[in-house]
């Protein structure tokens, strides 16, 4: 049978048409670029450049630029940048509260704080939205190079990101939190990277870990996470140590190195203004019941909505993927898939990152499974046949895709985006960024009625609408409360919620705080009381806010 002709029965001299030899032999893209290959990959934009350009502008021009403004909290994280450099010191007694008067605050993100506070300045509001698109755009796009990178089918990879970005979308904020977004993605990288590679010597890039944590913690809270994920290689360390024996050497030399990286990572950790005291006030909010339980970012998902909806499709593929994979995951892989899942399932504001690590480990898995397919006989030639066109298309892609370098498209409209912030988010005559504050969201026009009648007396109103006051009125005004939850406490937000639910005692709990202007949405179950009950007279109305002044 010629298939199984013997290697020895091939003729010495080679065939013109055997793959190895001098005359087929294809010369690499190194040896034999020519001009115009040259130019298709510098102008052809690669699927990341469409990525982060869609993301970029999707979330920073026209009418969805408003979008990273659904959530004032930016407000204050603006005014706290501004603060730190005219008093050229980290923040440590709140000034924007006449509730907690000058008591302690942990300005945990107070690095973010200052970087936004100069974009403002120099770019305006503009100049943030456009910021935060290209940290979400980063994120998405270094998680797409990865899971390529690591394995994954370039059409499965982005089909997955697409949940994913769909799973995140309730948190397209101007906040801190895409920088963790972005950290995570890196963070979970360099670690897993080094556990698939790990041998006698820990990879040098894991002793980046330290360095990305300073960082890290103190930009967002999120810190947290990079200690769940090394605990998580910890615990794979370990089971790697005991389970196998033959590579035990080479086990506990694995362990060792992480060990150390791990200890070097919390020494890192206390780079902070606050120490360790930053530690023990993170700890105490994440453990107080009575916040979490009410905060709405830290609920469990409703899965009516099409971005939680989103998160449950990513979970129902993961099931298949592990399901049909040939090859188990590693321990630390596994568990944390685990963990990324009951993350997203406990608490909303988990599910982007939780997706992304899920997109990470999956898209591999899954592409091998779809691979495997595509030459499985046992299946219907129409469905073979389609998984070997997804195999076969993604495969071609993403090869094209890792040898793109140049992102000339990609640099271009960052630098264009960057020109219209310059420009007051001109570019010419046309108007392609204009971000505001909706005044249908905030109290726009109430805020500016405060700030003509020249009103210093604190201001009592919705928690999330406090950044928004703080960013329109302070140092003129101050509020009684804004979102700012581990500030305030429980205690403060019972008698909050009292006050806004109209409880027994709510007009005591306004007495209390010397209360006497209220800032409230029209049809507010608090407004409806106070428009009933003497002492109190309506100063302005309009279409979104209502303001109340406690007659003298």
């Amino acid at each position: 049978m010629i298939g199984w002709a013997r290697a020895d029965a091939l003729p010495s001299k080679p065939s013109p048409i055997e793959p190895n030899s001098a005359a087929t032999k294809q010369p690499t893209a190194t040896q034999s670029a020519s001009p115009a290959s040259g130019w298709f990959h510098f102008l052809v934009p690669s699927v990341s450049d469409v990525l982060f350009i869609a993301i970029l502008a999707g979330l920073s021009c026209g009418a969805l630029g408003r979008l990273l403004l659904r959530d004032a909290g930016i407000g204050w994280h603006i005014r706290n940048g501004q603060q730190m450099f005219l008093t050229h010191a980290i923040t440590r007694s709140d000034p924007f509260s006449a509730t907690i008067n000058g008591g302690t605050w942990y300005a945990w993100e107070w690095l973010y704080d200052v970087v936004i506070a100069v974009i403002n300045y120099t770019l305006g509001l503009n100049g943030v939205v456009f910021f935060s698109a290209a940290v979400i755009a980063t994120a998405f796009v270094l998680a797409l190079h990865f899971a390529v990178r690591r394995g994954g089918n370039l059409v499965v990879v982005f089909f997955l990101l697409l949940l994913s970005l769909g799973a995140s979308a309730v948190h397209f904020l101007a906040r801190p939190h895409v920088l963790s977004w972005l950290l995570t993605v890196i963070w979970f990288e360099i670690l897993d990277s080094a556990a698939a590679t790990s041998n006698s010597k820990p990879s040098m890039n894991l002793f980046g870990l330290p360095v990305l944590m300073v960082l890290w913690v103190n930009v967002h809270g999120g810190y947290v996470l990079g200690f769940v994920l090394l605990a998580i290689y910890l615990a794979d360390a370990v089971i790697r140590f005991f389970v196998a024996r033959e590579q035990r050497e080479q086990a506990l030399s694995w362990l060792k190195g992480l060990s150390l990286v791990t200890v070097l990572t919390f020494a890192a950790s206390f780079v902070n203004p606050y120490g360790y005291h930053l530690h023990v006030h993170v700890y105490r909010y994440l453990s107080d019941r009575y916040l979490m339980d009410r905060i709405s970012e830290f609920l469990s998902p409703d899965f009516h909505s099409p971005a939680q909806q989103c998160f449950a499709v990513l979970l129902l593929i993961t099931v298949v993927a592990l399901a049909s994979a040939r090859r188990g995951l590693t321990p630390a892989r596994l568990m944390v898939i685990l963990f990324a899942a009951y993350s997203g399932l406990y608490a909303t504001r988990s599910l982007p990152t939780s997706s992304l690590l899920i997109t990470l480990i999956i898209a591999p898995l899954l592409s091998q499974s779809i691979a495997d397919a595509a030459g499985n006989s046992r299946l219907l030639p129409w469905l073979r046949a389609l998984f070997a066109r997804v195999h076969s298309f993604g495969s071609r892609m993403g090869n094209l895709e890792l040898n793109f370098g140049d992102h000339f498209w990609l640099v271009a409209i960052f630098l264009l985006g960057l020109w219209a912030c310059i420009f007051d988010g001109r570019i010419g005559s046309a108007q392609f960024i204009d971000a505001y504050f909706d005044e249908k969201r905030f109290p726009v026009e109430a805020a500016e009625v405060i700030a003509k009648r020249n009103i210093r007396e604190p201001i009592f109103s919705q928690d999330y609408w406090g950044g928004y006051l703080i960013y329109r009125l302070y140092p003129q005004t101050k509020v009684v409360v804004d979102d700012r939850h581990d500030l305030y406490g429980d205690q403060f937000f019972k008698d909050y919620l009292r006050v806004m639910f109209i409880q027994p005692g709510w007009d005591k709990v306004l007495e209390e705080e010397h209360v006497n202007w209220i800032l409230m949405p029209p049809g507010s179950t608090l407004a409806n009381m106070l428009r009933l009950t003497s002492g109190w007279t309506v100063i302005h109305e309009d279409g979104t806010a209502v303001l109340f002044q406690r007659s003298r």
